[in-house]
């Protein structure tokens, strides 16, 4: 089977490694293509937290043991919460499990990784596999499909051919809109991500200034929330970001952008501004001390939409970008690893018995749309958080953010134990 992905970032490699890990053992593996319209796979994000049920498919999908390896990441037992101006901790939410050694089965705690250090990772995986191939520099200006294949045509005049294209680039999604549903474009929410990485400062006796949080601390604020984290075992740098309403020329932009002089003098004064008044003197110092700051543009699209025609898929922001909340990464996992189970569904029964593709597209929709649209509804309240909120109002979110996390940590915990390589399918 000749398969085609758009799109080289985490998505797509992930998705060609779900497709080979899980395609049927008794015939050859699908021949993978990736196509990225970069010179080369792009490094450039922010430090994510890898939950357990991220870090179990990676595990699955043999990139886990390759992160591990090289060293990346941090290891994150818990996201605590603190009072951004009595550096109190008011709560945690906790990846330990009942016996400090994760959740789940096998157990997996989380880990807070850049996203470059991800990426790298599962690239080594990939290397493994010589059914998959990686070809960068290639953009898109056309997609044809008819009853019997999907082909695309590229800036240089070349094309390729396969049985299925499956959509894993991102918002600005080329499958969506010039083939899937051209109408189907990205908003602006008018917040960005602004992030840097700030080298650890160190006191007179050559140690390291100490912190307020073990591994990872969110520090709630009138003004929003500032993350403060360690992004390696080394724990010599800590990455800083914040949520910020940001009306910009360039906000369209694919990747971000860096901030820089006057810009970048602007936006660390905001982030200054914004989380003044903090107990403890390492926000300020961070904020000061990030080499190079970002600024991400978070983009959404609408709860509703279509991800699949006959013999094109969309999987993770390609059909269903929205503000982060805590589990995006492992929901792109989740996304490509069940699409991968429907698809050899099909590979093992249905084409055999002449049904078309399309069934296993249906069948793969009719299992995640749900769990996406409360991920979607769930994601709102996130853009919220950059909105002032008077002295009052923040004591009483203070109060009533511990007895939130206290109430939804069973819901929480469903999904870090969750494991979608065995779960049922329903087809």
């Amino acid at each position: 089977m000749e398969i085609l992905i758009l799109g080289g970032g985490i998505a797509g490699l992930t998705t060609a490694l779900s497709l080979t890990e899980f395609a049927p053992k008794n015939t050859p593996p699908p021949r993978i293509t990736i196509f990225e319209i970069r010179p080369k796979p792009a490094t450039i994000g922010g430090a994510v937290n890898l939950t357990p049920n991220a870090l179990r498919l990676l595990s699955h999908l043999g990139a886990l043991q390759e992160i591990r390896a090289a060293k990346y990441g941090a290891e994150c037992l818990a996201v605590e919460v603190f009072d951004l101006y009595t550096n109190t901790k008011i709560a945690e939410s906790s990846f330990a499990g009942p016996d400090g050694r994760g959740l789940g089965s096998p157990p997996f705690t989380a880990l807070r990784i850049t996203r470059g250090e991800a990426l790298k990772g599962v690239l080594k995986a990939i290397e493994k596999h010589p059914n998959i191939t990686l070809v960068c520099g290639k953009k898109t200006t056309d997609i044809n499909e008819d009853a019997d294949d999907v082909r695309l045509i590229f800036d240089d005049e070349s094309t390729a051919e396969g049985d299925i294209l499956i959509g894993c680039d991102g918002i600005h999604s080329v499958a969506r809109l010039k083939h899937v549903e051209p109408d189907r474009t990205a908003t602006y929410s008018g917040i960005c991500n602004a992030f840097g990485f700030a080298p650890r400062r160190t006191q007179s006796d050559g140690s390291y200034e100490p912190t307020h949080f073990a591994v990872s601390g969110m520090n709630f604020g009138r003004r929003g929330i500032l993350l403060t984290s360690f992004h390696s075992p080394a724990q010599d740098s800590i990455y800083v970001g914040a949520l910020m309403q940001v009306a910009a020329p360039g906000v369209e932009s694919r990747d971000g952008w860096k901030a820089k002089g006057s810009d970048a003098t602007k936006t660390r004064q905001e982030m200054l501004e914004r989380y003044d008044g903090a107990a403890s003197p390492l926000i300020q110092h961070v904020i000061e001390d990030a080499a190079d700051l970002y600024l991400w543009p978070v983009f959404t699209l609408s709860k509703t939409g279509k991800w699949h025609t006959d013999r094109v898929m969309l999987i993770g922001d390609s059909a269903h970008a929205m503000p982060p909340q805590g589990e995006s990464t492992g929901i792109v996992f989740e996304d490509g690893v069940l699409f991968a189970r429907c698809l050899a569904r099909w590979m093992e029964v249905g084409r055999q018995e002449g049904v078309h593709v399309k069934k296993a597209f249906d069948a793969y929709e009719k299992l995640r749309r749900a769990r996406i649209e409360t991920a979607w509804e769930e994601s709102q309240s996130v853009v919220k958080t950059v909105q002032d909120t008077p002295w009052w109002g923040h004591k009483i979110k203070m109060n009533v953010v511990p007895w939130y996390l206290w109430w939804t940590r069973g819901y929480r915990e469903k999904h870090f134990v969750e494991d979608v390589t065995t779960c049922e399918i329903g087809y």
